[in-house]
């Protein structure tokens, strides 16, 4: 396998081109900014109806245009070496389904057919923990962890690991691809917010009456932004990098958050069945209201398995140093509650409570 050496931004870096799809969402808008931070000229895919307060004060180049417009993505990358897809419909409820895969597949699809035309010299391809994270019968996944697409639970995973299956093909055609593959990405610049951004504001809101058993890889968004550099600079064609920091249980997430925030953390872990039966409930609600349910069934689905993986290639081959999770969880909370999406809290949860309530928690 060969090395990407190039440098993401030359001495004159005004004749290089970097394009970011996705840079109005929460992972791409922060690698766009380390791109900008790093001196490199910048040029933003953007649909006519995206939302631009991401992008506030950033020194870009806007291209309009649509992955699943052949069209515009010739247009987009004139001049371009250098890309960065981050784009994706990131659901986990959606009335049509076929739109999650038009977008994540037929997107990705386009895109790397026009950079092939382009002769890009670098492609980093944003695919997701939930194409290598599925049970194993010992040690955690990684990414020689060979999935099956009947593995992939709900339309988003599936559409991701379709997609990844483009990206590592064209990489075998000759097409420098490197493949990174954040875990769950939390910290400031979530205004959507993602689905992992709700249940942080739920939380905050008082809106967590318990967990279930289950678990999460936890990582600083800015940090997953520095590891695309690393993957453009250092990785492999065709290799994966998983971005991800520390494995931890939802029981433990929140107690990270109560520790940052100063609200309680739940006592009571709630059974499968129950959760699996409110979303249910839910979900029929929220299609005869006609709104996303906050309960995606499909989210309930993932949470039955853990979703912890060895993060150790990146920091090995990439010399990825993520920060700490309760860091990241802490940076969350602050820019969601100075943001507004919850009240401040009037005093901090005290270790002492917490310790009370892992006692009693079942």
């Amino acid at each position: 396998m060969e090395s990407l050496q190039p440098e993401i931004a030359s001495p004159d870096h005004r004749t290089v081109i970097t394009l970011v799809t996705g840079a109005t969402g929460f992972v791409g808008s922060h690698v766009a900014r380390r791109l900008a931070s790093r001196g490199a000229t910048l040029r933003i895919l953007t649909r006519p109806s995206s939302n631009l307060r991401a992008l506030e004060d950033l020194p870009c180049e806007r291209a309009e245009g649509d992955v699943r417009d052949p069209a515009s993505l010739h247009r987009a990358l004139e001049g371009v070496r250098c890309v960065f897809h981050v784009a994706a419909d990131y659901r986990l409820a959606a009335r049509d389904p076929q739109e999650i895969y038009r977008n994540n597949v037929e997107g990705t699809l386009n895109l790397l057919r026009a950079a092939r035309e382009a002769r890009i010299e670098r492609f980093v391809y944003t695919s997701t923990v939930g194409t290598v994270a599925v049970p194993q019968a010992s040690g955690l996944p990684d990414e020689s962890t060979a999935a099956r697409l009947n593995q992939m639970i709900g339309h988003y995973k599936r559409s991701k690991f379709l997609a990844e299956e483009e990206a590592l093909r064209a990489a075998r055609d000759g097409l420098p691809v490197v493949i990174v593959n954040p875990t769950t990405p939390v910290g400031p610049g979530d205004w959507k917010p993602t689905p992992t951004g709700r249940m942080i504001v739920d939380f905050l809101n008082g809106c967590a009456p318990g967990f279930v058993d289950t678990g999460l890889n936890i990582v600083d968004v800015e940090d997953v932004a520095e590891g695309h550099l690393l993957a453009a600079e250092r990785g492999t064609i065709g290799e994966r990098y998983l971005l991800g920091g520390r494995n931890m249980t939802l029981k433990e997430i929140f107690h990270a958050l109560a520790a940052a925030s100063g609200r309680p953390a739940p006592r009571w872990r709630i059974p499968y069945f129950v959760a699996f039966a409110a979303a249910i409930g839910e979900n029929g609600w929220a299609r005869l209201a006609g709104r996303e349910p906050r309960i995606p069934l499909e989210g309930v689905r993932m949470a039955r398995h853990k979703m912890f993986v060895d993060c150790s290639k990146a920091v090995r081959e990439l010399g990825f140093r993520p920060r700490p999770a309760e860091e990241a969880l802490r940076r969350a909370a602050e820019w969601y509650i100075s943001h507004g999406y919850a009240a401040p809290q009037s005093r901090r949860y005290s270790a002492s409570e917490s310790a009370g309530n892992r006692t009693h928690s079942v």
